[in-house]
């Protein structure tokens, strides 16, 4: 399994949300480039980052950094307005390893298509739900998609990635939802990467446990209730 710790850039700052929301942007690291080093010496080789500002829809500074970090000796996959093969292909031109689709995921799957006729292993959908439903536009309209029906769709489509978060949990501190990473698993037959909700290396235990692809660790670095080096050698086991 791998083991994604994870960066949110909100104005060329690292922030952290509870459960999405913008109103609860928390400063967590004073530069993104020294985090992403102090990931890297702890054994990191992946990233997981999000531009909240493009996630918005609005221009920052942000892709700098994104271009700058690609430069550093980990895989970095991105997500946050990615809504068009244009900005898929400046991502992936600027060295990111994979991209996150979200909200153009549900809201244009034609766009969906092209990119994975593009770029098959290069796309992650990020499908985002509470309480059973799929949410889009950072989180906040109900798309009245089931989230396992909607999985089943990307299946057939041919995405080889999800990142699945539980939006209840995310920023929260509350343990890892596994119930729904077993549901998953039954209906969805490629790599998984859970998000949300991670405290301690006794999630991630749970989630090695059920042999996904990856996990994503945010708060919990930040918070430091869980050791990036300790989930890094449980996720190798």
């Amino acid at each position: 399994m791998i083991i994604f710790p994870a960066i949110d850039l909100l104005n060329g700052k690292c922030v952290r949300l509870y459960q999405g929301e913008y109103s609860t942007a928390k400063q967590v690291a004073d530069d993104p480039y020294e985090t992403v080093e102090r990931f890297i010496s702890k054994g990191a080789t992946h990233l997981h980052l999000v531009d909240l500002n493009a996630a918005r829809g609005e221009e920052s500074e942000n892709f700098t950094i994104i271009e700058k970090l690609c430069e550093y000796p980990i895989k970095i996959d991105v997500g946050g307005g990615i809504r068009s093969l244009e900005c898929v292909e400046r991502c992936l031109n600027a060295g990111v390893d994979k991209v996150v689709i979200g909200t153009a995921a549900v809201t244009n799957p034609g766009f969906l298509r092209k990119a994975l006729t593009n770029h098959q292993d290069k796309i992650i959908v990020g499908v985002d739900a509470r309480d059973g439903k799929v949410k889009t536009d950072g989180w906040h309209v109900d798309s009245g998609l089931n989230y396992l029906d909607y999985i089943k769709d990307l299946q057939d489509m041919g995405v080889k990635y999800i990142t699945y978060t539980d939006i209840s949990k995310d920023g929260t501190l509350a343990g890892v939802n596994t119930k729904d990473i077993i549901e998953i698993q039954n209906i969805y037959k490629y790599n998984i990467i859970s998000s949300g909700g991670v405290k301690d290396i006794e999630d991630i235990k749970k989630l090695k446990e059920l042999n996904i692809y990856g996990a994503i660790c945010g708060k919990s670095l930040y918070a430091n209730t869980l050791s990036l080096e300790e989930a890094i050698k449980v996720s190798k086991e």
